[in-house]
């Protein structure tokens, strides 16, 4: 890493503080910041004059990620990102297309050491916390590549790749606020959801910040016996503590929950857990959405079949919980969390040194 402070980092205030204190005019910043909202380098800031361009990029960075690859799904148009960062690390995002606009998913660590069992992210421990410039960063490169092709560019965003969110809570919650700032590119926080395995104290803190985003939460299991089994933070926080903070976000809020399902077979997929499943969150603002298993090579979990997945609904639906089955998206090009990185740092070691 550069060293130099990231521009993406600041809002426009802050980089107009910054510029005064450089002794460059206010209006210089807001030019500035427009270019850097569309993705551009400070190369590119062709309205500012040569020697300015050469002081902006001596004194700060204009973003550090790069797009390293791009997979493109001959199933759907989904996109599958590696991006490179500043300091050699990759990370995924996915961009998933929709009749109401499109779907960006960003990762914000490099890595995650929550430990959950169907999770590739998780294998090789958690590297870094990701900054919030890199994570505007990649929403903004992906805007500037499809943004001719979709006017909007990114219209919602979830931050469900490699990673906890509320694990790096303080720059995940400053990327919210830079990534929807009126100035900047002002994606709705009623368009960002934000996935989380369970923090408890985090949860608390996150109904205090006045961001009406979605909360998903990781849930996988009816109980605490079944949960342990897959997902270790079940150790740190019950079920109870689990659902006693859920409750309370709903209440402060005013905003449904989604609880994330993945369908296991032989584990979490009878009519029985869907029983239990329902009992639990009778009575919560919440939706639950039931997601195929995506195979990890390094795990033997294996995917409840589409038979069971369609009674396990159908039994949740009649008993009152609103539910539906995630849409599989980009599968032929390993769209599932940590499978791509993986894949493409294992092929960079098995690849013979030059020289």
């Amino acid at each position: 890493m550069s060293g130099k402070t990231d521009l993406l980092t600041l809002f426009l205030p802050e980089m107009q503080a910054l510029f005064a204190q450089e002794s460059l005019p206010k209006f210089r910043a807001a030019q500035v910041y427009g270019w850097l909202m569309k993705g551009a380098g400070f190369d590119e800031m062709k309205n500012l004059p040569a020697a300015l361009r050469a002081q902006l990029a001596e004194n700060w960075d204009a973003g550090t990620v790069r797009i390293l690859e791009v997979f493109e799904s001959r199933k759907d148009e989904t996109k599958k990102f590696l991006f490179a960062l500043s300091d050699g690390n990759i990370v995924e995002g996915v961009l998933m297309r929709y009749h109401y606009g499109s779907t960006l998913c960003i990762s914000s660590q490099v890595g995650c050491k929550m430990g959950c069992a169907f999770c590739a992210s998780t294998l090789d421990g958690c590297v870094r916390n990701l900054t919030c410039g890199e994570m505007l960063h990649m929403v903004l490169l992906v805007n500037r590549r499809y943004e001719q092709q979709d006017r909007r560019g990114v219209t919602n965003i979830v931050i469900m790749g490699s990673g906890e969110p509320l694990d790096n809570y303080d720059q995940v919650i400053r990327f919210l606020r830079l990534v929807s700032a009126p100035e900047g590119i002002a994606v709705s926080p009623r368009n960002i959801s934000l996935s989380t395995c369970g923090l408890v104290p985090e949860i608390y803190r996150l109904m205090q910040e006045d961001l009406p985003i979605t909360l998903a939460i990781s849930l996988h299991a009816p109980n605490d016996d079944i949960r342990s089994q897959i997902m270790p933070i079940s150790r740190r926080f019950s079920m109870q503590e689990l659902m006693g903070a859920c409750v309370e976000y709903t209440r402060r809020t005013k905003r449904r929950i989604v609880f994330e399902y993945a369908l296991i077979d032989r584990l979490n997929n009878s009519q029985q857990h869907a029983r239990q499943l329902a009992a639990l969150l009778r009575g919560m603002m919440c939706h639950v959405n039931l997601i195929p298993l995506n195979r990890v090579e390094e795990r033997r979990l294996m995917p409840s079949a589409k038979e069971q997945t369609d009674a396990f609904l159908k039994t949740l639906t009649a008993l009152g919980i609103s539910a539906t089955v995630r849409r599989e998206m980009g599968s032929d090009i390993q769209g599932a969390c940590g499978q791509l990185r993986r894949r493409y740092l294992s092929q960079k070691e098995s690849e013979p040194s030059g020289g």
